[in-house]
């Protein structure tokens, strides 16, 4: 079983210390990069009776309108929001680790591209962590919301769902938001910070772009009209609404395609 980088996934979910799941999240790539592991895509594998996703005691979890909004124009107010984006980021780790070891009977490039995924939130949540740390906080000291995590428990019996409602959908609207927040960092003269949220950016373009191949490739599949199915899915799982303003050029860049562009633009999305 050591062989098989889905169950290895499973092992870095369900670790609960951060710095040790960014660790074997690292391992698992690296051995994958070697050779060294088969996807098993047949292989259907069961949690028992582990927590999922593992998850360090602090940040305390909470409803999002509970999460505290502090002033940008001060030191906690920054750590706030670095503290909040290092959250997605460490949810965004588990996701895709959940997307490796849950879904069986997929392509290999399935698997490698979802591990990917893994390895580069990783490196994102350990670069917010870092930077958190120059500013005299660490990853846990803020509350913070699940939202993310809830929409991954919802699509678990479906993979369809999964890369509908997750990577198109909750990942994408990070594509939305990073601009606006980096502007806001800039200006608050958290440079450091807003190089971050740039790397962030390019490499989530990417990961909607993998959202968007194996949204395609699953309607291919089974016959099914993108655009329909996004909004039958939409509705059936009570998935956020698609709310402007949106990132176009990011969009565009990550896949999704003229019809579903200018379905953006819909007055009833």
């Amino acid at each position: 079983m050591t062989s098989c980088l889905r169950t290895l996934a499973l092992q870095a979910l369900t670790c609960c210390d951060p710095h040790q799941k960014c660790q074997q999240v690292a391992s698992i790539w690296a051995a994958t990069e070697a050779q060294k592991l088969n996807c098993l895509p047949h292989l259907m594998l069961v949690a028992a009776d582990q927590s999922i996703p593992g998850q360090p005691q602090q940040p305390n979890l909470v409803p999002p309108r509970q999460v505290q909004r502090r002033a940008m124009n001060t030191a906690e107010g920054r750590a706030a929001l670095i503290h909040a984006l290092a959250h997605i980021e460490f949810n965004a780790i588990n996701l895709a680790l959940d997307a490796v070891w849950r879904f069986a009977e997929m392509p290999e490039n399935y698997y490698r591209d979802w591990l990917q995924v893994a390895k580069e939130e990783a490196y994102h949540f350990s670069l917010l962590r870092a930077h958190l740390q120059t500013l005299g906080f660490d990853y846990g000291d803020f509350d913070a919301h699940n939202s993310l995590w809830e929409m991954v428990e919802k699509t678990q019996s479906d993979v369809l769902a999964r890369m509908a409602l997750v990577p198109r959908t909750m990942e994408a609207r990070g594509l939305d938001a990073a601009p606006p927040l980096k502007q806001k960092l800039a200006q608050a003269g958290d440079h450091a910070a807003a190089d971050i949220l740039d790397i962030i950016l390019r490499d989530e373009i990417g990961h909607v772009a993998i959202g968007n191949r194996w949204f395609q490739y699953l309607c291919d599949q089974r016959g099914l009209d993108i655009v329909s199915i996004f909004e039958t899915l939409r509705q059936q799982y009570h998935a956020p609404k698609l709310r402007p303003p949106f990132n176009m050029e990011a969009r565009k860049l990550a896949g999704f395609s003229e019809i579903e562009l200018a379905y953006l633009n819909a007055e009833d999305v």
